[in-house]
């Protein structure tokens, strides 16, 4: 029986995330390269920036922050999934703890996984289709105050240049 096709969306990561570790080199050579751009994310608490690498492609999407060992406090990553989805994430083979700010079109922030765990299988879903994840270092969102509702400003929002 063909699952769904929200459950094959949300088994082709899993998949090939696997296939990336198994196949991977001791060299880390066939990892995958980010674009990198900044963000603002406007809270009650003031407008807080972050550098944040992109992953657009499904290469990209898949390996996201595996196997990073840290990442700088004002960092993340931006996974842009194009138009809005049922974004579901995981925690394979990523070594820090994130927090998982799930964005809609409009660049709000609809709902936030903080402090995953890390090499963790289990899933973490958005509340609402969204267009696109920020993965941040855990505890990030809960220290700066940053919230569900919360502006994202970047321009894959269309809200910045």
């Amino acid at each position: 029986m063909t699952p769904p096709p929200i459950a094959r969306r949300a088994l082709l990561p899993m998949v090939a995330s696997a296939l990336i570790y198994l196949f991977r080199p001791a060299d880390g050579t066939d990892l995958q390269k980010f674009s990198s751009s900044e963000l603002t994310i406007l809270s009650a608490s003031g407008p807080h920036r972050f550098k944040v690498e992109l992953a657009e492609t499904p290469a990209q999407m898949t390996q996201g922050l595996m196997f990073r060992t840290s990442l700088p406090p004002d960092a993340g990553m931006l996974f842009d999934y194009k138009e809005p989805t049922a974004a579901t994430m995981w925690m394979r083979n990523t070594l820090i703890p994130l927090d998982m700010l799930f964005v809609d079109a409009q660049g709000r922030i609809v709902n936030i996984h903080q402090r995953a765990v890390p090499e963790s299988l289990d899933l973490i879903a958005a509340a609402a289709p969204v267009r696109a994840v920020i993965e941040l270092n855990g505890g990030t969102a809960s220290r700066l105050g940053i919230q569900p509702g919360d502006q994202v400003v970047h321009p894959i929002f269309g809200n910045a240049s």
